[in-house]
């Protein structure tokens, strides 16, 4: 097969020509030498919206509550939103954000998901605030996010919310905290969700897949910076034979008994084939998996060319899932 053999020689897929001119290009990969700069840098500009500019002149309606920490760990913040004036109980996107597990904010994500999600279908949204490593290595992101959602699924009735009709969510590293998330509920035999959306899921640590070393150096996110994202979350037990599914789910040996999955992820991205052997590991361990891998697409296309046709297109996608999971 072309491309096969020699890493060198492999030539990756082309970048979708809308998502290209809206000046989408590699940038200085993360690094262990510039990942505690890159980090403050983060903390610095990515947006942190407050409860009054979510709020969207009266547009949503926005709280923030915490959970009790895992363990001795810190109580877990979580923002709560809802279109204003909707009648519930709602249906409820739990969302975990991006990052590498090593940066992003919990209300950095929020104002899209509103618009985008939680507005046209009706229902409510919480982000969880995670603590990221290395400051904080595995597991205490997934236990974070774990005892959010405890929190959510009791407080149910208070947000408004159903809680036989969550969703566990993310994108990128979120994504693989969502998928981690699902086997931990399904084996500690926590509150069932009604579904998983894994967008450009972050699932395993071992960088091995072909789609690793094809977009090594051309992707948004590639090798290099995902391989120090995982030594951060990991240390030393990065790569380890026996390390747990819950802290990179592509080592789950089984995929049975998980809530129904979307599984998005681009072409021309780094996390391709892991996110299409997750799938398929589904479908083999008689699971309901929906896969779309999205032609051109590289990674946080859609965040980064919102109106290109090819992240309409996987916004439409998202949201019929989403629709239909909520409605068998």
């Amino acid at each position: 097969m072309s491309g096969d053999g020699d890493d060198g020689r492999a030539v990756p897929p082309a970048v979708d020509a809308e998502v290209r001119a809206a000046g989408v290009r590699p940038g200085e990969p993360l690094t262990p030498g510039n990942l505690a700069a890159r980090q403050a840098r983060d903390a610095a500009v990515r947006p942190r919206p407050g409860l009054a500019e979510l709020r969207d002149g009266g547009r949503f309606e926005v709280a923030e509550l915490t959970a009790e920490g895992p363990g001795d760990g810190p109580e877990v913040r979580l923002v709560s939103a809802r279109p204003a004036g909707a009648v519930g109980p709602l249906p409820l996107l739990y969302y975990l954000h991006g990052g590498g597990m090593v940066m992003g904010n919990a209300r950095s994500v929020l104002p899209r998901l509103l618009r985008e999600v939680a507005e046209p279908l009706g229902l409510v949204v919480v982000s969880a605030e995670y603590r990221l490593a290395p400051a904080a290595p595995y597991p205490a992101a997934l236990e974070d996010c774990y005892a959010g959602l405890l929190a959510v699924a009791g407080r149910a009735a208070e947000l408004g919310a159903d809680p036989g009709r969550i969703v566990l969510g993310g994108k990128s590293a979120g994504g693989g905290l969502a998928a981690a998330l699902a086997l931990l509920v399904r084996d500690r035999g926590g509150p069932g969700p009604a579904g998983q959306l894994l967008l450009s899921p972050m699932l395993d640590d071992r960088d091995r897949t072909f789609s690793t070393r094809q977009l090594a150096g051309h992707d948004t996110w590639d090798r290099t910076s995902n391989a120090t994202a995982w030594r951060a979350v990991l240390g030393e037990r990065y790569g380890a034979a026996d390390l747990p599914p819950y802290a990179a789910p592509a080592r789950a040996t089984d995929l049975a008994g998980l809530p129904p999955a979307y599984v998005e992820v681009g072409s021309a991205e780094t996390f391709r084939d892991e996110a299409v052997a997750y799938a398929d590991g589904i479908w083999r361990a008689g699971g309901d998996a929906e896969l779309h891998v999205w032609p051109g697409a590289c990674h946080g296309f859609d965040t980064y060319a919102p109106r290109a046709a090819v992240s309409r297109d996987a916004l439409d996608a998202r949201l019929r899932r989403v629709l239909r999971v909520l409605r068998d």
